[in-house]
C-alpha cells in the first residue's frame, strides 16, 4: 500500500500541475471569472445560479480556441485530465480493497482477534528451548500484524487530500478557487462522450467503445476535496437545473404538431429517445458524484 500510494502521489503532482496551468491560461480565467460574477448576480436577482445555456455558451466559446486532430477541443482534454485523477485514486481504493480481502482470508484462521494468547509467557513457563520461545514470539507477531491489517483503517484518502490541500487552498493559487464555476460546462462534454462511447459499442469500429466511465465524478470529487468548494458547487444547483431544462424540452417536443407527416414524427421520436438518454446521462453522473464525495467527507462535517 505504501509503494501504491507514493506511486500515486508523484503521478498527482504531475496531473495537479497541469491542472494548475489549465486554469491559469487566460482565455479559460477571464472566462470563469465572467461566470462567477454572472452566478453573483443570478443569485441576488432571485434566478438559477447557473442555466444550461450559460454551460453551451462556454463549451461552445472553448471549441473556438482550437481542437486536437481527435476532434478535442480544450475543456475535453481538461476532462480527461480530471478523469485520469479519478482513476489513479479508484487504483489506490482497487489495492487497498485487495489487501483487506487478503487479511480477511488469513484472519479466518484466528478464533478471536479481540483475544491475545501470550505463547511466548506460556513456553517460558513450560521450560521449552529457547528457540521454541522465539518461534512463539515471532507467532504473536504475526498475528499481531494479521489484526492491526484489518482492523486499522487508514485513510489514504485523506493523506492524499492533506498533501495538496495547502497549496490549493493558498490565497496565491486564486486562479483554483474558480474550479467550480468549470464543472457545469465539464459535465456538458462529459456526457457527450459517454453518449458516443456506449453507441460506439453497436457499431463495428469499437475503438472508444465504453459504457461506464465513474473516473471523471472521483476526479471531480478529489479536487472538491482540495479545495473545500462542497459549498460552492452544491450552490450552482446544476443538476437540478439540468432536471429542469430536459423537462422543458421533452414538453416542447411533445406539444410540437406533426400534422400527421411520418418524417415529423419519426424526428420527433428521436429527439426525445435522446433526450431521455441525456437526462439517463446526468442522473448517473449525479449519483455517481454524490457516491464518490462520501469519500472526502470529513468526519466532523
Amino acid at each position: 500500500m505504501s509503494t501504491t500510494v507514493n506511486f500515486v502521489y508523484q503521478f498527482l503532482r504531475v496531473k495537479l500541475h497541469t491542472f494548475s496551468q489549465f486554469l491559469f491560461d487566460e482565455h479559460i480565467k477571464s472566462r470563469l471569472m465572467r461566470d462567477i460574477r454572472f452566478v453573483r448576480a443570478q443569485r441576488e436577482a432571485g434566478a438559477a445560479p447557473y442555466t444550461y445555456e450559460r454551460a453551451e455558451k462556454f463549451q461552445k466559446g472553448i471549441r473556438k480556441l482550437g481542437m486536437t486532430a481527435d476532434g478535442l477541443s480544450y475543456l475535453d482534454q481538461f476532462r480527461q485530465l480530471i478523469t485520469q485523477i479519478g482513476n489513479a485514486l479508484g487504483y489506490v481504493r482497487l489495492i487497498r480493497s485487495g489487501g483487506l480481502h487478503a487479511s480477511s482470508n488469513a484472519i479466518s484462521f484466528l478464533p478471536d482477534i479481540e483475544k491475545t494468547m501470550p505463547f511466548e509467557l506460556l513456553c517460558r513457563g513450560l521450560n521449552y528451548s529457547a528457540t521454541t520461545q522465539a518461534a512463539a514470539r515471532r507467532l504473536e507477531n504475526d498475528i499481531a500484524d494479521l489484526v492491526r491489517n484489518f482492523t486499522e483503517g487508514i485513510q489514504y484518502f485523506k493523506l492524499l487530500v492533506d498533501v495538496f490541500a495547502s497549496a490549493f487552498r493558498d490565497t496565491k493559487s486564486y486562479h483554483l478557487q474558480q474550479f467550480y464555476a468549470i464543472v457545469p460546462p465539464l459535465t456538458l462534454s462529459f456526457v457527450d462522450n459517454s453518449v458516443s462511447n456506449k453507441e460506439k459499442m453497436f457499431k463495428k469500429n469499437q475503438t472508444g467503445a465504453a459504457f461506464t466511465d465513474d473516473g471523471f465524478a472521483m476526479g471531480i470529487a478529489y479536487i472538491n476535496a482540495l479545495l473545500d468548494q462542497s459549498v460552492e458547487l452544491d450552490g450552482l444547483h446544476w443538476f437540478k437545473t439540468i432536471e429542469q431544462h430536459i423537462a422543458q424540452e421533452k414538453l416542447v417536443a411533445e406539444r410540437k404538431d406533426d400534422h400527421g407527416d411520418e418524417k415529423l414524427q419519426q424526428t420527433r421520436a428521436l429527439t426525445l429517445q435522446r433526450l431521455n438518454e441525456r437526462n439517463a446521462e446526468f442522473q448517473l453522473l449525479y449519483y455517481s458524484l454524490s457516491g464518490a464525495r462520501v469519500f472526502f467527507k470529513q468526519p466532523d462535517s
